[in-house]
């Protein structure tokens, strides 16, 4: 089993003329929707568009065209050099879940362990956006992302969310899922069993209180974990721990491979974090994570949304 260390600053004959014409309609609007003012973007991979009866052409194309001309204005209005990609339908049958090779622990497979993963295997040109922690609360950052319609999703620490479980209530109420990454943010690997389950667990009966739900989503934290970690992720009903293949700060990226490219599916990791450990804001954190994923081609999509229905 790998170790992997988290770069923290700490450590997608008849009725066949309206069928045309709203085809037509659709290609023009993404083709606005899918670029900065003053070049075009790659597109990204999405769904079939279906047109709907006839007499909904003209309301369809209005709908559609509203939607990109908001996006698009949002876009300007948060400084970004793109407009995002709109991501495709979620898959209707979910891939399945393995951990990455290198990545298992003994007995992953018949104790039904809780896989660590980089990456989703999908054909969709999306990436998923993560952000750990909770350090920060900008409340700039959450007008941004629910004005751009852009999904992540969060993995919580008590010891730094405690002073504000209301900010992060806004987070869950915009539609993003809230995940565990522990009570007091420990390196676990190496720790006795009994003080895993208590940092796991224990976030869990945090999760439920405060937000309503026991997540099913853990990621450990600085990517450190062994056998016992996801043993006692697995008793506090955790399903999945994905990690990442990139992170994003404010000023670069790091990238786990070797290419130092984005694939389809790559989990992407940045942090709750702002001016007092970086140099930076949320805000300015997002426009580089949106500017480079749009720049490539690539859509952001909800992380859960491709996983099995029972997380």
């Amino acid at each position: 089993m790998i170790t992997v260390v988290q770069n923290d600053k700490r450590g997608a004959k008849r009725g066949v003329r309206p069928r045309v014409l709203v085809l037509a309609l659709v290609a023009a609007v993404l083709a606005a929707s899918c670029s900065r003012p003053d070049a075009a973007a790659p597109p990204a991979q999405g769904p079939r568009l279906v047109a709907p009866p006839a007499q909904a052409l003209q309301d369809y194309a209005d709908r559609l065209r509203a939607a990109t001309t908001a996006r698009a204005a949002a876009a300007r209005r948060w400084g970004l050099r793109r407009v995002p990609l709109p991501p495709p339908e979620p898959p209707a049958e979910k891939p399945r879940i393995r951990a990455r090779p290198g990545f298992e622990v003994r007995h992953q497979e018949d104790w039904d362990l809780p896989p660590v993963f980089t990456t989703v295997p999908t054909r969709d040109k999306v990436v998923f956006l993560t952000i750990d922690d909770g350090a920060e609360k900008d409340p700039a950052f959450l007008r941004m992302m629910k004005d751009l319609k852009i999904p992540y999703s969060a993995f919580l620490s008590d010891y730094l969310i405690r002073d504000d479980y209301a900010y992060f209530r806004a987070v869950r109420d915009s539609g993003v899922t809230l995940n565990n990454h522990t009570l007091h943010h420990r390196y676990l690997r190496g720790l006795p069993y009994e003080e895993q389950e208590r940092e796991i667990c224990g976030m869990q009966d945090v999760m439920e209180r405060e937000f309503g739900t026991r997540p099913r989503l853990f990621r450990p934290p600085y990517g450190a974990y062994d056998q016992n970690t996801l043993r006692a992720a697995r008793s506090c009903g955790i399903r999945y721990a994905p990690i990442w293949n990139e992170e994003v700060f404010v000023d670069h990226w790091e990238f786990r491979e070797a290419d130092q490219r984005l694939h389809p599916g790559d989990i992407v990791l940045t942090h709750f974090r702002g001016r007092r450990e970086w140099n930076g804001t949320m805000v300015d954190d997002m426009r580089r994570f949106l500017d480079h994923v749009t720049a490539h081609g690539f859509a952001v999509a909800r992380l859960e949304d491709y996983l099995e229905d029972d997380v």
